[in-house]
């Protein structure tokens, strides 16, 4: 990843979890995703997943492969 990109720790990715902001971020191999056009991340909950955490481990049991990120824009890395 580019040095330009904006860098996030796990604390300011907790804060964008639907909850308390609007934003929906969720981490996945190091990369946030802004979740929040996503119809299925409403109120920053999909099925037993919450936003605002990085989904990496999560994703062994979802029943969609990782491109699913592909249709969400980057916001910058997990650090």
């Amino acid at each position: 990843m580019p040095d330009l990109v904006q860098k996030y720790t796990r604390s300011q990715l907790a804060l964008r979890n639907g909850q308390d902001r609007d934003d929906i971020w969720c981490a996945f191999k190091g990369i946030i995703y802004d979740l929040s056009t996503s119809r299925l991340w409403r109120n920053g909950k999909h099925y037993e997943h919450w936003a605002g955490q990085d989904l990496t481990d999560e994703l062994t049991d979802a029943p969609h492969s990782d491109s699913v990120f592909n249709r969400f824009p980057v916001i910058g890395e997990l650090v």
